[in-house]
């Protein structure tokens, strides 16, 4: 496994660039997502998150993608409804159906700009609610709750500079070869369950899992 200890925010910023621009498929993905112009819209988890899994494992082609996670930010789709109905349902999945409307509608966008792509699509301004958390301030604050640390990362293309990553955690931890548990929130079964359901030290055979305690 390639090092990348002692690097700075900076160098971490810049190997991240250099590795999505050198991926045609993320940059594709990156240019549909662009084209929406959602609010606070970004690729983020396993999209950026694999990326340098791969790099790091020095792999020449990249790992195929299950999905690609699109998150964005719009709280005017809110209302009282959704919340009253959340709190009232064994289910909440039954309930959000009228509020993912929108979600499945960019999905669609999407799949029309890049056609094949397992596109996701998630407001995270009302993931709060399925959470039971307070409401989240913007992408960054509702990633920052992830299940992994390493997931909570998220990466779009910016006019200002090459591309704009959120990462609340820091992407240092991303380059240690590592998967570990998000320690703003532990959840310690969920954790578990993750890292043996996708299989993620078979892919990435070099990656640590960092045991969390109970």
């Amino acid at each position: 496994m390639s090092s990348s200890i002692n690097m700075s925010s900076s160098q971490y910023y810049q190997r991240v660039c250099h590795l999505i621009e050198g991926d045609a498929f993320r940059m594709e993905c990156l240019q549909a997502l662009e084209q929406l112009a959602l609010p606070q819209g970004y690729i983020g988890a396993g999209f950026l998150r694999n990326a340098i899994w791969d790099d790091l494992h020095g792999k020449k082609t990249s790992t195929p993608l299950n999905d690609v996670d699109v998150i964005y930010f719009d709280a005017h789709v809110l209302n009282t409804s959704f919340v009253s109905n959340i709190s009232h349902t064994l289910n909440p999945s039954d309930s959000v159906n009228r509020e993912r409307e929108q979600d499945l509608a960019f999905q669609e966008q999407l799949n029309a700009l890049l056609p094949g792509v397992n596109w996701q699509v998630k407001n995270q301004a009302r993931m709060h609610v399925l959470h039971d958390h307070a409401p989240y301030k913007d992408c960054e604050d509702a990633i920052s709750y992830w299940i992994e640390r390493e997931t909570c990362v998220a990466i779009a293309l910016s006019t200002v500079n090459q591309f704009d990553i959120l990462a609340p955690f820091g992407l240092a931890h991303n380059f240690k070869g590592q998967i570990s548990i998000n320690p703003k929130l532990p959840r310690y079964e969920i954790f578990n369950k993750r890292v043996t359901d996708k299989k993620w030290c078979d892919i990435w055979p070099q990656l640590k899992v960092v045991a969390p305690q109970a």
